[in-house]
């Protein structure tokens, strides 16, 4: 009789070979990612960060020339996160400025109320570095002065009274969202952001 053909030991039990562990600067940059978020960036050391990744010291310094560029490039990885997140939430709604924008904020309201949530991570490295020459600031400024940029676009779009007035009123509620909801977490006003702003884009209706 022929004997059964049988799966050897060694193979994994989904037939699936076994990820490869993700390169040393990688790893350098999605530890960074979670500490710098979590801890703000002054308080993480290079040491602490090359702990947790599992990597040398020279490996962090062959791919980063400093800790300020690993956390502009925490930012920068930040930045594009962001405009993911609000890209989508346009393409969910072609053409309608309105709903583009209220649909990324209930999708921040309910990110804003999970636990460990610390905001906007560019909001902090700004309060972190008043030093304009920082370039973690210099990330942080340009993504905030691109998101007044854009929300002006928008509030042009929905056809606002007064659209440099409303951008900034959203603005600032969007900021002032970022900042509460680590202050009261879950149960917190951010919960209500997109609430109060269509509140706020209807104050700035024409009629």
């Amino acid at each position: 009789m022929a004997s059964k053909t049988q799966t050897p030991t060694s193979a994994p039990a989904t037939g699936k070979p076994a990820a490869k562990p993700l390169p040393a600067a990688d790893r350098i940059r999605k530890t960074a990612r979670e500490m710098f978020y979590r801890d703000g960036i002054r308080a993480v050391g290079v040491d602490a960060i090359v702990t947790q990744a599992g990597v040398t010291k020279p490996s962090l310094y062959r791919s980063f020339s400093s800790k300020d560029e690993l956390a502009a490039t925490y930012l920068r990885d930040y930045d594009a996160e962001f405009w993911a997140r609000f890209d989508a939430a346009c393409a969910a709604h072609p053409g309608d400025p309105r709903a583009q924008l209220l649909e990324y904020l209930r999708g921040m309201a309910g990110r804003a109320v999970q636990n460990g949530y610390r905001g906007c991570g560019l909001t902090n490295a700004a309060v972190e570095y008043p030093d304009s020459d920082h370039p973690a600031r210099a990330v942080a400024v340009a993504h905030k002065q691109e998101l007044r940029r854009r929300l002006n676009a928008m509030t042009v779009g929905m056809g606002a009274s007064d659209p440099e007035a409303l951008a900034d009123g959203l603005l600032l509620l969007i900021e002032g969202a970022f900042v509460s909801s680590q202050l009261f977490g879950q149960g917190g006003p951010a919960g209500r952001v997109a609430e109060m702003a269509d509140k706020l884009i209807q104050a700035h209706m024409p009629g």
